[in-house]
């Protein structure tokens, strides 16, 4: 385990080691880097993989508000101290979000995009104003009961949620205010996939109640080297979590594809 200082935070990750290519792995929103056990469990004789803890997540510690840019350019500082040039982005969600972005900022160190149940766009105005309430409750009264209850099915059904809901009951409640004050202030990308070129694979869960697939649709038929969107049948929103094995499967014939 590591940590890196960058503009306002101090930055967790974790790194496999080794000489294999380098996976970066990126979580959802409310979850951190133990998201991609799965994965990296699958992963890890043959490649490099890091994993690390967003603003306001995890072992991170945060100051302020912050941006997708902003996380986009803490993970190539995590790369930095790594001593990383190259790695392929693994993107779930908001992780797809700061994914998209660092393929814009710094094309040249992306080598593809791996991205799960995630979109371009921005989130739809009244789902956004459920959202704010739901923080603004959560940041005043703590994880009540009824509010991990009401989480769990936007995030992580079908897999196993009471490690997450430990998670949340033991993170500062004021936490859930900038995250969701970042998810809801991002703009949307659909105009500026034409310019990431890299090669990206997309799986999406078919139950995913959070982003729909014509999301993942839209967002592949925008990415000019997107391969197509695989459908995880019954998938929920982290489908990584829900069904490690189908995407484990796509996610290395994805990296194989990219070394043959």
């Amino acid at each position: 385990m590591a940590y890196v200082d960058r503009s306002g935070a101090r930055l967790f990750y974790e790194d496999t080691g080794g000489d294999g290519a380098v996976v970066a792995f990126s979580h959802g929103i409310l979850m951190d880097h133990e998201m991609f056990e799965p994965q990296i469990e699958a992963l890890a004789s043959s490649y490099r993989c890091i994993a690390w803890d967003e603003r306001y997540h995890g072992a991170t510690r945060s100051d302020g508000p912050f941006t997708y840019w902003d996380s986009a350019r803490d993970l190539f500082a995590i790369l930095d101290d790594a001593g990383v040039d190259e790695a392929v982005l693994v993107g779930m969600s908001q992780g797809g979000f700061l994914s998209l972005r660092a393929a814009l900022l710094q094309p040249e160190r992306v080598r593809g995009l791996f991205l799960i149940d995630t979109q371009a766009g921005v989130e739809d105005e009244a789902v956004g104003e459920m959202y704010r309430a739901w923080a603004e409750t959560w940041a005043s009264q703590g994880p009540q009961e009824h509010l991990i209850e009401a989480t769990v099915p936007l995030i992580i059904s079908p897999a196993p949620a009471e490690k997450w809901a430990d998670k949340w009951r033991s993170w500062p409640p004021a936490n859930v205010v900038p995250m969701i004050e970042t998810l809801l202030g991002r703009e949307d990308l659909t105009d500026r996939l034409g310019e990431i070129d890299c090669p990206v694979a997309i799986v999406h869960g078919t139950e995913d109640p959070s982003i729909p697939m014509d999301k993942a649709a839209a967002l592949c038929a925008g990415l000019p080297s997107c391969s197509g969107v695989i459908a995880i049948e019954g998938g929920g929103h982290a489908a990584n979590l829900t069904h490690p094995d189908q995407v484990n499967e796509e996610l290395l014939r994805f990296l194989a594809s990219l070394s043959a």
